[in-house]
C-alpha cells in the first residue's frame, strides 16, 4: 500500500533555525539599557553646561559693576607708589648709618675684665665732622695724631674707674682693642690713686665708635 502526506505543503517548508526567547529578550534588554546610560549622560551634560553658563554670566556682570579708575586716579596711585619707594630708601639708608648700641654695650661687657669697675662711661655716635677731622689727623704724624684725639672732641667712646694695677689696664686696653665696633682705643690718663686705705690705679680710656659701614 502506498504511504501518503498528509501535511500541508508550509509545515513540510523550514527556512531556518529560530532565536530562543531568552536571546532575544536579553538582547533587546541590554539595547534599552544603553540607550539609557546615553541619555542620562547626556541630560548631565547638558545640565554641566547650563550651569557654567550661568556662572560664566555672573562673572560677567560682576566684572561689568566694578567701576573703572579714571586716568587722574591712577597718575595719583602712581605717585603714592613713587612717594612710597622714597620713603623706603631714606628709611633703609638712615637704618645704613645707625649705630647698634646694643652691640656695642654687649661686647664692651664682655671683654671688661673682673677686676676693673667703672665710674663713668659715655658714648656718641660719629658724626660727619668727625670723619672728616678723622681723615685730616691721619694725614698728620702719630704724635700730632694722639694730642688731637686726646683733646677730647673726636674720641666718643671714653670710660673711667678703678682697677688693681697698671699692667690690669693695660689688658683692658688690649681687650677693648679687639672690639670691631671701637677704633683707635687710647689710653688718657692711669695714675695710682688711694681708695679708703687701699692703693689703686685711677684710669681714663678714650676710643672712637666705628661709623657704620666703615673699613677697619
Amino acid at each position: 500500500m502506498r504511504a501518503v502526506n498528509l501535511l500541508p505543503k508550509d509545515e513540510r517548508r523550514r527556512v531556518g533555525p529560530t532565536i530562543p526567547m531568552p536571546v532575544a529578550v536579553t538582547s533587546i534588554g541590554g539595547f534599552t539599557l544603553v540607550l539609557a546610560l546615553l541619555g542620562l549622560l547626556f541630560v548631565n551634560a547638558d545640565g554641566t553646561v547650563k550651569s557654567r553658563q550661568l556662572e560664566l554670566a555672573q562673572k560677567q556682570q560682576e566684572l561689568a559693576a566694578i567701576p573703572v579708575p579714571t586716568q587722574s586716579r591712577v597718575q595719583q596711585q602712581d605717585a603714592l607708589v613713587v612717594d612710597k619707594r622714597a620713603r623706603v630708601t631714606a628709611l633703609n639708608a638712615a637704618l645704613s648709618r645707625r649705630i647698634a648700641w646694643d652691640r656695642v654695650l654687649r661686647e664692651f661687657a664682655l671683654v671688661l675684665p673682673d677686676d676693673v669697675w667703672l665710674l663713668n662711661m659715655s658714648a656718641q655716635a660719629p658724626t660727619s665732622a668727625t670723619a672728616t677731622a678723622r681723615t685730616s689727623t691721619s694725614s698728620a704724624s702719630s704724635t700730632s695724631t694722639s694730642t688731637t684725639a686726646l683733646g677730647g672732641e673726636q674720641l666718643g667712646f671714653t670710660i673711667e674707674g678703678y682697677t688693681y694695677s697698671h699692667d690690669a689696664v693695660a689688658r683692658l686696653l688690649t681687650r677693648l682693642s679687639v672690639i670691631p665696633d671701637l677704633e683707635q682705643v687710647q689710653l688718657v690718663t692711669s695714675e695710682l690713686s688711694k681708695l679708703g686705705a687701699r692703693t689703686v690705679v685711677h684710669f681714663k680710656i678714650a676710643a672712637n665708635v666705628r661709623a657704620p659701614g666703615a673699613s677697619s
